[in-house]
């Protein structure tokens, strides 16, 4: 479960981290040989679609100013919070929307396919591993959720409280020892959050046939997803036996410490943010080589950007907070994508020379410099590397194995000359060690979702 924006509006930079941190991990349970099913549950159901289609009738509008979701968004929400009418007639076609009327369906499936278009092209910008067919949105469970709460009333474990329907766990209390209710339907018939991830629950375990559900969800969500996976083990819903984890992860604020927004304190787009680190990263690279064709500094500079910003967020423990920081992310020195990229080239570099590829040398490793015997010593570790973030979710320990296994090889570079080494049998193998090592980068880059560059 990753990414899950709201598709009401834009991606913005808050989606980053679930839609990264989840596409790495996923990666690297496939390259271990496990089958896994992205799901990404968009928010595309609610109030929020009730106010936007109330304003379109208001303002009909062509498909291409609706294609400005943002603007468009922030208009129906002035209304909304203004006029008491307008709001009323948004909760109505909520109402409709949900008992299936033709019209708002209509209307519901427009706004949902142009935001999902908007996705599409930052996935794709970002180079994650996702498409229209892993969405899985809210929506989808909309007709269980009536059953949901009748199955559980069948257990006995609804209780009402103030209208509202509850289910009260033993192991969840308020801090003055109170019993905390999980609200699974408001007192005027409405569904709740929890409502729909219990449904969801229940289609992973038993049609899915899932084994493992990571949730790749903020950590603030954490006694929320608690309090879901109990009341569904309680409720008998994992009828496959099924491991829940919430990989829960912190916030990415601004340079200055406080929550990431624009000047004018609004929200960033995730895509504006894209295409800045692009933009200077272009520029980097254009101030080094300026004797380059203008594409090539152009398609050097997107890698060089979107891998910039993906590694600053992936290198971080998932569930600190982190600073962004554009400087520090695209400087050529320290834990970073371009110091990874660059060790890379010098590898790419020694076999372009060569005029061979990593495949095409053989002979045997002899290890007898200090430098060779810690470089490989590391890079036997790779295995033991994934499994540790394919069992914890955590990308950045494979960030900090590459930067090791870069840092040694920039000491065995250094050290043990190989196109000028003493014998034949010398040279092949530290080709071979030159190898492994490009191999061993290239892959571990691509498991966390990070593109290489042969030269740079």
């Amino acid at each position: 479960d990753l990414s899950a924006p709201n598709l009401a509006k834009e991606m913005h930079v808050g989606h980053l981290r679930s839609t990264i941190i989840g596409d790495a991990v996923s990666r690297v349970l496939e390259f271990l040989g496990d089958t896994v099913i992205r799901q990404n549950h968009v928010g595309d159901w609610g109030t929020q679609f009730g106010m936007l289609m109330a304003y379109l009738q208001e303002n009909p509008i062509t498909s291409d100013e609706l294609s400005d979701l943002e603007n468009f968004y922030r208009a129906a929400k002035k209304r909304f919070d203004e006029s008491e009418e307008f709001a009323d007639r948004a909760r109505g076609l909520v109402v409709k929307l949900q008992a299936g009327d033709e019209e708002c369906l209509k209307l519901w499936t427009r706004f949902k396919d142009i935001s999902l278009s908007h996705c599409q092209k930052t996935y794709e910008l970002l180079n994650v591993k996702l498409t229209m067919a892993d969405v899985m949105g809210e929506s989808a469970y909309n007709d269980d959720l009536a059953n949901v709460i009748n199955d559980l009333k069948a257990k006995g474990m609804l209780v009402e409280s103030k209208g509202a329907q509850c289910v009260f766990l033993d192991e969840f209390k308020t801090a003055e020892g109170e019993p905390l209710p999980v609200i699974v339907q408001k007192a005027d018939g409405g569904y709740l959050y929890a409502t729909t991830d219990l449904a969801a629950v229940r289609y992973r375990s038993n049609v899915l046939k899932a084994d493992r559900a990571l949730y790749f969800v903020d950590q603030r969500q954490a006694l929320h997803f608690n309090q879901v996976f109990e009341v569904a083990r309680k409720a008998g819903f994992v009828g496959h036996p099924m491991d829940m984890e919430h990989m829960g992860f912190g916030t990415m604020n601004g340079a200055d410490g406080r929550p990431f927004k624009t000047r004018d304190g609004g929200t960033v787009k995730l895509i504006d943010l894209l295409t800045e680190a692009k933009e200077r990263a272009y520029t980097l690279v254009k101030e080094k080589n300026p004797e380059l064709p203008e594409d090539e500094l152009r398609a050097i500079g997107q890698v060089v950007g979107i891998d910039a910003v993906k590694y600053a967020d992936l290198s971080k423990h998932r569930t600190s907070d982190y600073s962004f920081n554009f400087e520090l992310m695209l400087n050529f020195e320290g834990n970073t994508a371009p110091y990874l990229l660059y060790a890379y080239t010098r590898v790419a570099g020694v076999f372009r020379k060569l005029g061979k590829g990593f495949d095409e040398v053989d002979g045997k490793i002899v290890l007898e410099a200090a430098q060779e015997q810690d470089l490989a010593a590391r890079l036997a570790q790779f295995g033991e590397i994934l499994n540790n973030v394919a069992e914890k979710g955590t990308p950045h320990v494979l960030c900090a194995y590459l930067y090791d296994v870069a840092g040694l090889f920039s000491s065995f570079y250094e050290n043990c000359p190989i196109l000028a080494a003493e014998t034949p049998e010398q040279q092949q193998s530290r080709l071979r060690l030159a190898a492994l090592t490009g191999r061993t980068l290239k892959q571990g880059l691509e498991l966390l979702g990070l593109e290489t560059l042969e030269r740079m």
